[in-house]
């Protein structure tokens, strides 16, 4: 397994990342517990979890999976979402991040969380409060890094100008979606993260299981799986579009003796601005391949084909 520093920090963290967003949701604690073990044979360390996956259990289970291991890992959660009933137990103002914080940190059995990150931004508080309010939480030793989630590249231009001008800690990762059938961060988030030394963190880089090989042209999702779930929401990403592009990417892999899945996680962690490739997991098999996924370097003559192959259809 081979780790990178989290954009200009210390910070160390395995290339491939554990998306949690099962836990709780998909998987009981049970099989969570399966899926994080052998993560943890495979030298995964990055376990990316949040407040609202699974009605606050993925944390729960997280926690009781990663028992007195906990001390060996790196521990991601969120807060913005709704936890609760009411105005109060959502959003990034002063009062919610400190209760959101406890919270977190009780059912994830654990006296620090290693990377905090604003979820989605909150347009109702100013980004001052709430890096001030993450700033006396590192002071204070329950939180060690910052980051941001969804964020829009002036978004973490001013959070980052904020945190430079009034001396808070900074934040250091910026995640989003980003796969090879979304590529729309490359335009402006990407640059402002490397201007302002923050690492990427990609989620859904499998295009929510588009990019696994389980779907077919003119078939019908198979039952049980997440764009089954998503109904009008799966079906865009059904499009004639993404199928053209995954029978390109077809070709590609199996001239390289490789699969689809071999190429999303393996093109995402060719990049040196990608500390870590998030992704999510069911069956230790899944961890497996995600692993095995993420040692594979693309040449640039590769990276090349690939920008072809997505971007003349974008």
């Amino acid at each position: 397994m081979e780790y990178r520093n989290v954009g200009r920090s210390g910070l160390p963290v395995s290339v491939a990342g554990l998306g949690c967003n099962n836990f709780g949701m998909r998987i009981d604690k049970e099989q969570t517990a399966a899926v994080v073990h052998r993560a943890l044979e495979l030298g995964v360390t990055l376990f990316d979890t949040a407040d609202i996956y699974g009605g606050t259990r993925s944390e729960e289970f997280l926690g009781a999976a990663l028992g007195d291991r906990r001390k060996n890992v790196v521990v991601a959660t969120k807060f913005v979402g709704p936890v609760g009933e009411g105005p109060l137990n959502r959003g990034a103002s002063r009062r919610h991040v400190f209760d959101a914080v406890e919270n977190s940190l009780r059912r994830l059995g654990t006296d620090w969380i290693d990377l905090y990150q604003i979820h989605f931004p909150d347009v109702t508080t100013p980004i001052e409060e709430t890096l001030r309010a993450l700033d006396d939480l590192v002071k204070q030793g329950k939180v060690r890094y910052i980051g941001c989630s969804n964020f829009a590249a002036w978004q973490v231009v001013e959070a980052q100008w904020t945190a430079r001008t009034e001396h808070f800690v900074p934040l250091i990762s910026a995640q989003s979606e980003y796969n090879l059938l979304n590529r729309r961060i490359e335009r402006e988030l990407v640059p402002a993260c490397q201007e302002y030394e923050l690492g990427i963190l990609p989620y859904f880089p499998l295009a929510s299981g588009f990019l696994s090989g389980k779907y077919r042209p003119g078939e019908k999702p198979p039952e049980g799986t997440r764009l089954a779930a998503w109904g009008p929401r799966g079906e865009e990403v059904l499009s004639e579009r993404n199928f053209a592009i995954l029978g390109a990417l077809e070709q590609f892999a199996e001239a390289r003796g490789k699969t689809v899945l071999d190429v999303a996680i393996g093109w995402l962690a060719s990049h040196p601005y990608v500390p870590s490739v998030i992704a999510g997991a069911t069956k230790p098999e899944q961890v497996e391949e995600n692993v095995k996924a993420a040692e594979w370097r693309l040449t640039p003559e590769e990276v090349s084909e690939i920008d072809g192959i997505t971007s003349r259809r974008d």
